[in-house]
């Protein structure tokens, strides 16, 4: 069980999802628009953040920069078209899933639920190694923390897994489909561009220069390596 904040302006949608959310056990709380959505965030701290990307006022784009901003809470977005602007502004906005619209309540419970994973695990199985050194970044996978030069870099659980994932074996290759499966959870043909965009975000915590990475390099027409150890 979850505590979730639903924002969405569409109030037959909004009370849809929350009725639906509250069925497979969530604990469920709602805003009509970004701003309200905020000021919920703040006082009370849900476990993951379900934002429609048009809204009213403050739109969605915003206020999930304006959420990121607050801290490492996870926001899946929905979107009324897998449009490629809708859906590569808001992951790049900090969103670490998509659903589109009609949302199929089934559909966005497995997503919320994959997406929490990532808060509380790393992989079974996997060694828990504290502070293995690359270069200037310090990965504790006992602690699930990141710093680079000394200081804390505040990743958010996808980020995160992404580079517990990337950094476990040095130099060896991801594709995208490996990347989702390991990190999303999409035992499906996923979306290439979740990955995409939360790389981009990664570089630019972790990288000196996020145009010419050191860390979390490309391997153009496959997918992507860690590069030192």
């Amino acid at each position: 069980m979850a505590e979730v904040l639903v924002v969405e302006d569409d109030a037959a949608v909004r009370e849809g999802l929350q009725l639906a959310l509250r069925r497979q056990g969530h604990v469920v709380r709602t805003a009509e628009s970004g701003e309200l959505g905020i000021e919920v965030l703040v006082q009370h701290r849900p476990d993951i953040v379900v934002l429609d990307l048009m809204l009213p006022g403050m739109d969605g784009f915003e206020t999930c920069r304006r959420m990121r901003a607050s801290g490492p809470v996870p926001i899946i977005m929905l979107t009324a078209r897998s449009d490629d602007f809708d859906v590569v502004a808001g992951l790049e906005a900090g969103a670490d899933d998509y659903v589109a619209k009609p949302v199929e309540p089934r559909v966005l419970d497995a997503r919320i639920r994959a997406v929490l994973r990532r808060t509380v695990t790393d992989r079974p199985g996997a060694p828990a190694t504290a502070g293995e050194r690359h270069g200037d970044l310090v990965i504790d996978r006992a602690a699930l923390e990141v710093t680079k030069h000394g200081e804390t870099v505040s990743l958010t659980p996808t980020e995160l897994k992404l580079l517990l994932e990337l950094s476990r074996t040095p130099g060896q290759v991801y594709s995208r489909q490996q990347i989702l499966s390991a990190v999303w959870d999409h035992d499906y043909l996923g979306d290439s561009r979740l990955v995409d965009a939360c790389v981009q975000r990664l570089r630019a915590k972790i990288e000196d220069v996020p145009a010419k990475p050191e860390y979390v390099q490309t391997v153009r027409g496959f997918g992507y390596r860690f590069g030192r150890s």
